[in-house]
């Protein structure tokens, strides 16, 4: 583990920089500049770090990108101490932490500022801490702190947050909570999460709103019933799903029969209410801990065993790592699997040449109107240079940073359909489609522009229709 670790963060820092910004770190930039306690489709955490690494560098990508480099090797650590913790000894601590390190989940979120590694961090320290739990009760409160500041990171928390408390009091594991440290930990956890469930409250629970509409599909990356099933066998890689699938079994007949039972009811909840497959992520590091524990057993002193283990180890990161990782060249993307495979890859690819050809096609001095936040992202962020205003979108928390300007007679939309558009203004003109260049794009088309001149109303009144969740 202590080899693993460093080189795991190695190869995320080695190759942060290749291709671009994904156009959710884009957007968490946006945010950043307008910081606050809470938006309407998340909690603080990740806009606030966004915002604190481009105070340090406001255009490396790399620096962007260390403190999803150091979550996701603080996962890597943990699934290693949480062998320890079931009792594996070194070469378990090892097993764990390579299975976890060699994933494809890990490498993909962990090469991106977003929440979900920063929700994967917090909820393997929970785990780690529950397993410490049973020699000292203490640690509730540091259990607490993280389950607040998860909160702040990502609401989701609190339903594996609550599974694991429910099946743990349902298991045997009752005199856990028999300590006036777990209302303490209540306490601190409600004291952090305070300020956003205050914002929120104060508006109207908005993000409660967004989470229907994910549910309902509206994502880039919701999944169906099926593709949920299918994609956990994916999350980690396929070659280690008889790893982590033993040690689910394991957990079942062991005292922390809890983490077993808190998988397939979180299995069962998000597969029912459309949950998105990675939604379970953070559930597999316990899993390959577990798994770790009795493969290290069999494993012994047996080389030809040993090298086994390793080879398939070995071949699942470096699957994991060609798909997952920036590591071809953008131009052999197009007639790889790797778009169809990974879809935020396509989201990393060429937002300045769309921000250049935005510019081209402005007219002087228009607003800009688009349909997503990553082309708004990426316009705040590159647009400067083309001396552009701040953009306007309809979509998630840019509708309510506010439309355009009811003086304005003319906007330039960017990726809103033309039926939409003769529905806001008299007149509706073609002004090209944007094109990475390379003929790739995730939907297969260039995003479409248009000039909409006379707006039928003032935008400031037309602005409820354009708004945009998921």
């Amino acid at each position: 583990m202590p080899v693993i670790a460093p080189v795991f963060a190695l190869v995320l820092l080695v190759t942060s920089g290749r291709y671009g910004y994904h156009r959710d770190e884009l957007y968490f930039l946006a945010a950043g500049r307008r910081l606050d306690w809470s938006y309407p489709d998340q909690p603080p955490l990740s806009p606030f770090l966004a915002r604190l690494m481009a105070a340090v560098d406001p255009d490396s990508l790399c620096v962007m990108r260390l403190p999803a480099i150091a979550a996701a090797t603080f996962v890597v650590v943990c699934a290693g101490l949480m062998a320890g913790e079931l009792g594996g000894g070194r070469g378990a601590r090892a097993l764990a932490a390579g299975a976890v390190a060699s994933s494809a989940l890990m490498m993909g979120v962990g090469h991106l500022l977003g929440t979900t590694v920063f929700d994967l961090a917090a909820w393997s320290l929970i785990c780690l801490l529950v397993l410490k739990l049973g020699r000292d009760p203490r640690w509730w409160l540091v259990l607490g702190s993280v389950v607040g500041i998860g909160l702040q990171n990502k609401v989701l928390l609190i339903v594996p947050v609550g599974v694991l408390a429910a099946t743990l009091a349902s298991t045997g594991q009752r005199k856990l909570f028999a300590t006036r440290y777990f209302g303490f930990a209540v306490g601190i956890a409600l004291v952090v999460w305070s300020p956003y469930l205050w914002w929120q409250a104060g508006n109207g629970w908005p993000q409660w709103e967004l989470s229907r509409a994910i549910a309902g599909g509206s994502s880039g990356t919701s999944d169906t019933p099926i593709m949920f099933v299918l994609l956990q066998f994916g999350l980690f890689g396929p070659l280690l799903v008889p790893l982590w699938g033993y040690g689910l079994w394991r957990l079942w007949n062991s005292r922390w029969r809890a983490f077993a039972l808190t998988y397939a009811v979180l299995f069962v909840v998000f597969l029912v209410t459309g949950g998105k497959a990675y939604y379970l992520g953070g559930m597999y590091p316990v899993l390959f801990a577990a798994g770790a524990v009795g493969v290290f057993r069999w494993l012994g002193e047996d080389r030809k065993r040993w090298a086994a283990v390793t080879s398939v180890l070995t071949v699942n990161a470096v699957m994991s790592a060609v798909l997952f990782l920036p590591v071809l060249p953008v131009a052999w993307l197009r007639d790889s699997a790797v778009l169809a495979i990974n879809y935020d890859a396509g989201e990393t690819i060429a937002w300045p040449r769309y921000v250049e050809q935005i510019a081209a096609a402005r007219p002087p001095g228009v607003p800009i109107l688009t349909a997503n936040y990553g082309e708004a992202g990426a316009i705040e962020h590159y647009g400067p240079e083309y001396d552009l205003t701040t953009p306007y979108s309809g979509h998630n928390a840019y509708w309510w940073w506010g439309p355009p300007p009811d003086t304005a007679t003319e906007v330039l939309t960017v990726g809103i359909d033309h039926r939409r558009l003769t529905e806001l203004c008299s007149i509706v003109e073609p002004a090209g489609v944007l094109d990475n260049g390379l003929g790739i794009d995730n939907d297969e088309q260039g995003e479409p522009m248009f000039v909409c001149r006379n707006p039928i109303r003032p935008w400031s009144q037309l602005w409820p229709q354009l708004r945009t969740l998921g």
